[in-house]
């Protein structure tokens, strides 16, 4: 990363550490004024799902696992928090390391089953385990409320994150989130295990013949990656004051999915751009859709205009067909991050690339 990117990296994180003392407002752009509760919220929920279409990069741009399942572990570790939080004797300060524990054993043994799968083997397998939590969600299993979801008790949250007048808080929480979770994955691809995923995104049996495990290089990447959506999954919770269905459900895997190709498989901040703009997308178009201005648009404009899906896949074919790369496609240069393919050595990750050994 070169000196210029990390200062402009560093002025945008300012900015928008200093966003909740702006009233500025930008004509219907966002709910209210910058600081107002509900823009707040909005620009919470997109760094949230921006710190987590990260951590599916790691996976599938990085490593070239391509993950249907990834709501299973932000839900997870979402819906831990907060069930754990709520039992008496854990509370908050309790509950949240435990449901991370946890979310961590889980994220290692799915990968750990599913990567004896490979192709779309390994997608299917991932789908799978999923939906067996979606399924269990739905019909209220431990305390996951069912349909209606479950929040956090009376006094279960520190009170810094509240009520509405502390809505600043969790912004600021979710902006450290997004901040924590790119440097932890920015890192992790420039270390010599990060090359060796990058290698095995290209050619994992090549990676394999000079000596390096592929599977366990997998699973290190699976786990790290899993682990950190479920971390997600737990500020989501507390933005939100709990967890709903709709975080564990096959659409929410597929969002993540879109959010990464949208921004750029294999750049980080491409997942950043990709999970900005497709949850800003996403939650104002239904605003939109519903408003007067929409309503006064002739039949033929109309009838997209009120249809936020029919939009985001038109955006999603625009941006396939005329940048294959991504949005990041736009400004990254050819040569950035170049990938230097592994030399054969022995050290932790070499053996017999056999999962079963």
């Amino acid at each position: 990363m070169t000196m210029v990117r990390a200062l402009v990296l560093v002025a945008v994180v300012v900015l928008l550490a200093l966003a909740p003392y702006s009233a500025l407002s930008f004509g219907g752009l966002l709910p209210g004024a910058v600081n107002s509760t509900g823009s707040l919220q909005l620009l919470a929920l997109m760094f949230v799902a921006a710190a987590t279409a990260i951590t599916l990069d790691l996976m599938f741009g990085y490593t070239g696992l391509l993950s249907f399942g990834h709501a299973l572990y932000f839900g997870f570790g979402c819906y831990s928090t907060v069930i754990l939080s709520n039992i008496s004797g854990l509370g908050f300060t309790l509950g949240l390391p435990l449901a991370m524990l946890l979310t961590f054993m889980v994220a290692l043994v799915g990968n750990a089953a599913s990567l004896r799968l490979t192709g779309i083997g390994f997608s299917m397998a991932t789908l799978a385990l999923a939906q067996a939590l979606a399924i269990a969600v739905e019909r209220g299993f431990l305390r996951s409320g069912g349909e209606v979801g479950v929040t956090y008790g009376l006094d279960v949250l520190p009170a810094p994150f509240v009520g509405i007048a502390n809505t600043r808080n969790a912004y600021w929480l979710a902006l450290a989130l997004l901040v924590a979770v790119y440097a932890v994955v920015a890192f992790a691809v420039r270390t010599e295990a990060g090359h060796i995923w990058q290698a095995i995104r290209e050619n994992p049996l090549r990676t394999g013949v000079l000596g390096y495990n592929v599977y366990a290089c997998q699973l290190a990447s699976g786990t790290i990656a899993c682990t950190l959506a479920g971390v997600c999954g737990a500020v989501y919770s507390i933005v939100m004051g709990g967890a709903n269905p709709s975080i564990v459900v096959l659409g929410y895997s597929l969002s993540l999915v879109l959010m990464v190709v949208l921004g750029g498989r294999g750049v980080i901040w491409g997942a950043v751009v990709g999970g900005l703009v497709y949850t800003y997308l996403n939650e104002r178009l239904t605003a939109v859709a519903d408003s007067d201005a929409v309503s006064a648009l002739p039949k033929v404009i109309q009838a997209p205009m009120s249809q936020p899906d029919f939009i985001l896949g038109t955006v999603f074919v625009l941006v396939i067909l005329f940048l294959p790369g991504g949005l990041a496609s736009l400004f990254r240069p050819k040569n950035d991050d170049p990938v230097d393919a592994p030399q054969p050595r022995k050290g932790v990750l070499v053996g017999n690339t056999d999962p079963g050994v």
